[in-house]
């Protein structure tokens, strides 16, 4: 599998526990902070919860 690189671009402010727990646990904290993660289930399913938080990109 590929790389994604995840960039926050909303704010977690009034987000549920989960929602913010989730952002956390992929390595952000604030808005326009990038990280790039390894594709795998576990990974897709977190972006999938925060989709509307997040952009995602497929890194070669």
């Amino acid at each position: 599998m590929g790389k994604v690189k995840i960039t926050q671009v909303k704010s977690v402010i009034d987000r549920s526990k989960k929602q913010k727990d989730t952002m956390t646990a992929l390595g952000l904290k604030k808005i326009r902070q990038s990280v790039v993660h390894e594709e795998n289930p576990q990974i897709l399913g977190m972006i999938a919860k925060i989709n509307h938080l997040v952009k995602v990109e497929k890194v070669d």
